[in-house]
């Protein structure tokens, strides 16, 4: 399955991918479905909220979060994916390690989401190609441990759509196919909350690089001082879930391929506003039907 059949109608909606932390330590929900039914529980909530995709992830990371171990993190998600799986739903497994992948997609996976493009796992590449599976690449720079030690640019967007280029070129190397291919800027990963705001201003310009964009922003620390209002409180991550709707609508109407959120309601409904834009511009003429330009 390629990322361009991955969408659900003839317009290619953004596609919507709801997050399964099964980790004790991830930053929003940690320890909230360990269990193996609970995640799955959750995976039937997430879809019926509007969820697309379930990305399911056994390692946190959080900025200054421990590696879990091969065996840990193997033990945490290949259940959760075959529960998912049995239940018919498209499966995203979220990991840096090769053997993680090969057990998920095995286990029913359609995408690999390698928050490392590939870095962290010198397997990982090789096996995409092999396995022939719609993969993520994202922007990365170190792990969890050492990546606020990284948010260093001469121009973040310019920096991170050269360093994008590099990891899509070691992909097409190891043999994975260009239409397998997204990409993701890594919106807080070795970024200050300037840099990341800075990427998702430029949109446009990762769009340019030729691959579908996943965009990530769903609670994380870069949205605080937009959710800072009310009796919302900057400092707890499920209170940046209106900021995290805001940025799938601007997401969604730029053209993202996808979005990954913890909350899926809020981008589903942005998702299906900007097709239904979409198809009312590409009628009136207001833009191109394939290019999407003015």
């Amino acid at each position: 399955m390629t990322a361009t059949q991955l969408a659900t109608d003839t317009a290619q909606r953004c596609q919507v991918m709801g997050i399964i932390n099964v980790t004790p330590d991830s930053f929003s929900d940690g320890g909230r479905f360990l269990d193996v039914d609970a995640a799955v529980r959750r995976g039937h909530e997430l879809v019926r909220d509007g969820a697309d995709i379930l990305d399911v992830g056994g390692e946190s990371t959080r900025p200054g979060a421990q590696r879990a171990s091969e065996a840990e993190e193997l033990a945490r998600v290949v259940p959760v994916v075959e529960g998912l799986v049995r239940s018919g739903f498209p499966v995203s497994v979220d990991t840096m390690r090769a053997s993680v992948a090969r057990q998920a997609v095995a286990a029913g996976a359609v995408i690999v989401n390698d928050v490392s493009g590939g870095l962290a796992d010198p397997e990982m590449l090789p096996f995409l190609a092999e396995a022939d599976v719609t993969c993520v690449l994202m922007h990365w720079r170190a792990h969890s441990t050492r990546m606020d030690d990284f948010c260093y640019y001469d121009s973040v967007v310019d920096d991170v759509c050269t360093e994008l280029r590099g990891r899509v070129e070691a992909a097409l190397r190891a043999g994975v196919r260009a239409e397998r291919i997204v990409l993701d800027p890594g919106l807080g990963f070795a970024k200050n909350a300037t840099q990341s705001w800075e990427l998702l201003a430029s949109l446009a310009r990762l769009r340019d690089l030729g691959f579908p964009i996943l965009v990530g922003a769903s609670r994380k620390r870069f949205l605080a001082e937009a959710a800072s209002y009310g009796r919302r409180s900057p400092d707890v991550p499920a209170d940046r879930d209106e900021a995290s709707d805001a940025v799938a609508a601007i997401a969604a109407a730029e053209g993202a391929w996808g979005v990954r959120v913890h909350a899926v309601s809020g981008a589903a409904a942005a998702s299906r506003v900007a097709a239904r834009l979409r198809t009312s511009a590409v009628a009136t003429g207001l833009v191109g039907a394939r290019t999407g330009e003015r």
